[in-house]
Parts: C-alpha cells; sequence; structure tokens
C-alpha cells in the first residue's frame, strides 16, 4: 500500500478525545505507553441560554467522572504520527506528495501530482471533509450537510477535566479538551447558517473571559476546519464506494451527527476497507459493512438531532446529570462510546428514574427517539 501525504502528521482542529473504543482498534499496532495524552478524569456540563454570551440566572451544572477506560485526550499531531509510524512499520510506503487530481476507468486508477501520474488498482480516499476523492468520484458535501468547527488553541495551559456548555444560538456546544500541553477550545455551527469563524470565535473568546478557563494572558492560536454532519436523509443516500474506489473517515460522512466525533468511525472504516479489499466484490462488501456497523448508529443519532441543542432540553440533561448517579453513568457510556444511540431509550428506562430519564432525555422538545 502506498500513501499520498504531504503534510501529518500535523495538528488538527478537534476536541482530541479518543474513546476507549477507538483505541481498542489500534491496541496491537499503537503502544498507548508512548502515546502522550491527557486521561480526562470527569466533564463538566454546563446548560446555557440563547448563545453563549448568555447566561441564564438559573443555569446548571453537572460534573460527572469518568473511567480509566473513558476516553484521553491527545494531540492529533502526536495521535496521527503514531498511527503513520505503525502503518510504515506494517509494511506501507509514503509518498511526501500532495494529489492534485485522481480518475479511474477501467484499466485502474491514475493519481496526480506534481510529480507526475502514478497508476494503482484501488484507490481508498482518506483525505477529510474536503475529499478530492469524493468531489471528484461521487460529490462534495453540500454546506447543509457541514458544520463549522473554529475555536482556539490556548498554549502552556491544561487540565485533567472536559467542559461542555450547550448553546442554543448556534445550536450546538462550546467545548474545551485538555491536550497535554495546551487546551482546544472551540465550538460547531451548522455550515449553511450564515454565521461567519470570526463572529463564533468571538463567542468563544467571551467564554473563556467569563468562565475563566485559561488566564487572560494566555496565547491563543485560531483554526476553523469543516465537518461532516448529516440527516437521516442525508445517510440514506451516502455514496461510500464504487468501482476500484472507496471513502472512510470524514470523507464518507461517518462523524456523530450530534457530538461530532468522527475519530473512532475514521479508525473502523479504514479497518473494514482493508480487509475488505483483495476479496470478490470487495466495494460492495465494503459499503454493506459501512450500513451495516456505522450508518444505522449514526441515523439513530440523527434522529435526536433536531431537539437536542434545545435550551429547555439541554437544561433537563444537565439537571438530570445533577441529580442521578444512574443516568451520569449512562452519559459516561455515551462519552466513552460504549452507549449506542439505537438502546439509550432502553437502558434509561431500566434506570430507577423512570420518569426523570423519560422527561429529560426522550419527552422533551418534540423530539423522536430510537428504540
Amino acid at each position: 500500500m502506498t500513501m499520498f501525504d504531504a503534510s501529518h502528521p500535523r495538528e488538527k482542529p478537534c476536541g482530541g478525545g479518543v474513546t476507549g473504543r477507538a483505541l481498542d482498534l489500534v491496541a496491537e499496532a499503537l503502544d498507548r505507553r508512548h502515546l502522550d495524552a491527557v486521561s480526562a478524569r470527569s466533564a463538566r456540563f454546563i446548560a446555557g441560554q440563547g448563545n453563549s454570551n448568555d447566561r441564564a440566572p438559573d443555569t446548571r451544572c453537572a460534573r460527572v467522572r469518568l473511567d480509566d477506560r473513558a476516553l484521553v485526550v491527545a494531540s492529533r499531531k502526536e495521535f496521527d504520527g503514531a498511527l503513520l509510524a505503525a502503518a510504515l512499520d506494517a509494511g506501507a510506503s509514503r509518498k511526501r506528495e500532495r494529489v492534485g487530481d485522481v480518475a479511474v476507468n477501467r484499466s485502474g486508477v491514475s493519481i496526480r501530482t506534481a510529480r507526475g501520474t502514478h497508476r494503482a488498482d484501488l484507490l481508498i480516499g482518506a483525505d477529510g471533509a474536503n475529499s478530492l476523492v469524493r468531489r471528484r468520484l461521487a460529490a462534495m458535501f453540500p454546506r447543509d450537510q457541514l458544520t463549522v468547527a473554529t475555536g482556539y488553541f490556548v498554549d502552556d495551559v491544561t487540565s485533567d477535566e472536559i467542559v461542555l456548555e450547550f448553546v442554543a444560538d448556534p445550536p450546538g456546544y462550546i467545548w474545551s479538551f485538555p491536550r497535554p500541553d495546551h487546551l482546544s477550545i472551540g465550538i460547531c455551527a451548522p455550515a449553511d447558517k450564515h454565521v461567519r469563524p470570526a463572529a463564533l470565535r468571538q463567542m468563544v473568546a467571551a467564554w473563556l473571559a467569563r468562565t475563566g478557563i485559561a488566564p487572560p494572558t494566555a496565547t491563543l492560536r485560531e483554526y476553523s476546519w469543516p465537518i461532516p454532519s448529516l440527516g437521516r436523509q442525508d445517510l440514506d443516500a451516502l455514496a461510500v464506494a464504487g468501482s476500484r474506489w472507496c471513502l472512510v473517515g470524514d470523507a464518507a460522512g461517518l462523524v456523530d451527527p450530534i457530538t461530532r466525533e468522527g475519530i473512532f468511525f475514521a479508525l473502523a472504516s479504514g479497518e473494514w476497507a482493508a480487509r475488505a479489499v483483495g476479496t470478490a466484490g470487495w466495494p460492495r462488501r465494503y459499503e454493506a459493512r459501512v450500513r451495516d456497523e456505522a450508518l444505522a448508529e449514526l441515523a439513530s443519532a440523527a434522529r435526536l438531532k433536531r431537539g437536542f441543542f434545545h435550551p429547555r432540553f439541554t437544561r433537563l440533561v444537565v439537571r438530570a446529570l445533577s441529580e442521578s448517579a444512574p443516568i451520569g453513568h449512562v452519559m459516561v457510556d455515551l462519552i466513552a462510546g460504549r452507549q449506542p444511540y439505537a438502546t439509550l431509550k432502553r437502558r434509561l428506562l431500566r434506570t430507577l428514574e423512570f420518569g426523570l430519564a423519560w422527561r429529560a432525555l426522550i419527552g422533551e422538545c418534540g423530539m423522536r427517539s430510537a428504540d
């Protein structure tokens, strides 16, 4: 296998939370002892009101303890570098060339870079939300299927706590994730909303000043990046493979539409593609596995997405977390990726706080739930 990559490893604009189930996928290839990462010990949830510059007088906070298997927070440069080294050790080769164009025909694949045209039998596109492979061989994501993640890396400040504040305008949340030598702080907003990244970063800066998570003198490095965020109909029509090619990770659109977490399905889809390649009818085999193991779960999240960031709903969620230990356990498992959306309702109904669970997490804001 030959990888065309002119830029990795590099820092990336994401929280950097790597769930336990994601780490399990690469446990054999990646020596976790050599991965510089923060083990988050707790997550603090804040119910905001309106937009991130306002806070209702009755705003609640809740803190849940995270177990050792929930997740670690890593620098993406560090984490991706470890994965790259593992791939090279396993026999992959790398060309430090930026791909300018790709084409597929009956005889094979052509990959054009500034140094010439390369030939291959098949092509795997792992090139993110702005995927060239997707643009050439399927269709680029329209703006209403994208969110914009923007914010700051805050140098020389870290913690052992994740902080999330839900906001309704734009619908989403502001986050602070503690990496080994800095904080990754940002916000996501739908790309089809006419909100400029600079205005979103102003909201994040105001949030930083209000919460005091970072000192006023801290160095802020800004970032912006698109993330796929697909609805149910989008997922039903999603193209992830064709003759001699397939897409993995963000390029395939395999991102949780609520949390915008994509590391797990990026790793999982890469493994599925590797196992399918070389078998008879491999693109169809790969596509079937994506639909069975990823799209069903993402569709369950998409069913909940519409009302998830409604202020009434998020206040009830935070109240439930502050009053119910069993619901806190459910939230920890959601963060760790151990609790599928598809069985969320069933598990909540098994808690002793039946009424609170139903009212806070299922029955409000006109939300539809998965059984």
